[in-house]
């Protein structure tokens, strides 16, 4: 650590020159001491689930009490859930009724003593938070990688507003972008006829339809909470006309609901490592 020393030898002063105080550096460190250093510390650095519990959080500021919720399905609607129940059980909201888009997502909100309702008692709905697959600059999305799509179409398509929330690994220049599955729910009567038909559709884009299985190495179907199967496809190029591409898939006999949400989010908060950002129309 320095010192200044002031050098005082000129304040015997009689002329009318200006006083002048120089000050010199004084080193009071002893031959034995160390120099002193500051280490910088980097910033943490978050997990995907950190920026999707940001996400969450920032949605949720919207809940206020008395509101008719749609609960979304997912790893990014389930911190949501969370949070929701958690003010509930503190008091700071009261009165809300949730629609659940799943049956995990029902088995998670009753756990937590969030009220629940269904659609037909409750048609109109306030506010729904849901995860999303990809988000394109235009907030279309691809939702359905869970498997509830169909209920989450349902809900969400029933509420005022619509809020999206992802980490940023989620943004896509173009719809089926990041490679992985757009799901299409199908009656399982004569499903292969329907991939195939699917399939066929996106030949252009180098689409290939497989047909969800339950994992861990088993052949067994994907069942959804509906008994409906579900054809991913995966696309080597982006949907260039997403509204064209809903409309045919939907033209399919057979086919119950794609995993194109198109014109329905009012907003999208993406979590990324600089902070949280607010995307609207």
């Amino acid at each position: 650590m320095a010192f200044l020393s002031l050098n005082l030898s000129s304040l015997h002063h009689t002329s009318t020159n200006p006083l002048i105080l120089r000050c010199t550096p004084l080193n009071l460190r002893t031959p034995s001491q160390k120099p002193f250093s500051i280490r910088s510390q980097a910033a943490p650095v978050l997990s995907q689930d950190d920026l999707k519990k940001l996400a969450a959080d920032k949605a949720v500021e919207s809940v206020k009490s008395g509101m008719i919720l749609g609960l979304g399905t997912g790893s990014t609607a389930a911190f949501v859930v969370d949070k929701i129940g958690q003010l509930l059980s503190t008091g700071q909201l009261s009165n809300i009724v949730g629609i659940p888009t799943s049956k995990r997502t029902q088995e998670q909100a009753a756990s937590l003593n969030i009220p629940l309702s269904t659609l037909d008692l409750h048609p109109r709905i306030d506010l729904a938070i849901d995860g999303a697959d990809e988000v394109d600059p235009n907030l279309d999305l691809v939702k359905g990688r869970g498997g509830a799509l169909l209920r989450e179409k349902m809900v969400e398509a029933a509420s005022s507003s619509f809020i999206v929330v992802a980490d940023d690994s989620k943004l896509v220049s173009g719809l089926g972008g990041s490679g992985l599955a757009m799901p299409v729910e199908v009656v399982q009567f004569c499903w292969k006829y329907n991939l195939v038909r699917l399939q066929g559709l996106f030949k252009e884009l180098g689409c290939e339809a497989k047909l969800r299985l339950v994992g861990d190495g088993s052949e067994k179907p994907y069942v959804t909470d509906n008994g409906n199967y579900i054809v991913d496809l995966y696309f080597k190029n982006p949907i260039k006309d997403g509204f064209g591409a809903g409309k045919e898939i939907s033209a399919l006999e057979g086919v119950v609901e794609h995993g194109l949400f198109l014109g329905m989010a009012t907003s999208v908060i993406i979590a990324g490592k600089t902070g949280i950002e607010v995307m609207t129309k």
